[in-house]
């Protein structure tokens, strides 16, 4: 059996507050009094690999997860919209997605999932729409719109041999992966492997693998 706690972990639209395993001493006594009960943490996303390892070692078994997943895709896909631009901009033949135009002018139509958790002037919303740790846009990816632009990115991508030097330089480290014959060369390979680095993480947390790299 599981309870619901929340053991110091935090994040705002920017900040994150890492698990202190001092300051949860106290939460982590209770479990003594209760055998075979254990935590679920309540928001563990963006914590590092050795703060979420820490966390199940103290008894928060369970990991809830939630935006750095879509986060992540979201990272990628910014990510490959600035190898389309670089690659296809002006290009006639090659129309461009304009995937992160869509993505916001949806959220600007519809604000219902966004405009109680984000704050502060015009131009703070705006840059909190696209890069906020909360990722209210996750909730957006469905909309016809945004499907749309998605694979319309995805095609075009995918029309084109990807330099190394431009993947280099937006995607690190599935450049490395690319260049050492682990990961094949294309948009959809990338976007899922920058998601899979996340679950690493989790995984190496519960002790399904011995590191996160």
């Amino acid at each position: 059996m599981a309870v619901v706690v929340q053991p110091g972990v935090e994040h705002g639209d920017h900040t994150i507050v890492d698990y202190d395993r001092k300051k949860a001493s106290g939460l982590k006594a209770v479990l003594k009094k209760y055998p075979g009960l254990v935590f679920e943490g309540h928001a563990t996303d963006y914590q590092k690999p050795t703060g979420l390892r820490a966390m199940v070692e103290d008894g928060i078994a369970v990991l809830k997860v939630g935006p750095v997943l879509t986060f992540a895709v979201r990272e990628t896909v910014f990510a490959l919209c600035h190898i389309e631009q670089e690659l296809l901009g002006g290009n006639a033949s090659f129309p461009l997605s304009r995937f992160v135009e869509a993505l916001d002018e949806v959220m600007r139509k519809n604000p219902a999932h966004w405009q109680t958790h984000y704050t502060g002037d015009d131009r703070e919303r705006a840059f909190a729409r696209k890069y906020s740790f909360f990722d209210r846009a996750r909730y957006y990816w469905m909309e016809p719109e945004v499907q749309r632009a998605l694979q319309l990115l995805l095609q075009n991508l995918r029309s084109v041999d990807i330099p190394l030097s431009i993947l280099s330089q937006y995607l690190p480290v599935q450049y490395a992966r690319v260049r050492e014959g682990q990961l094949h060369k294309n948009p959809d390979a990338f976007i899922l492997d920058r998601v899979k680095d996340v679950l690493k993480q989790y995984a190496y947390a519960t002790g399904y693998r011995k590191d996160w790299k």
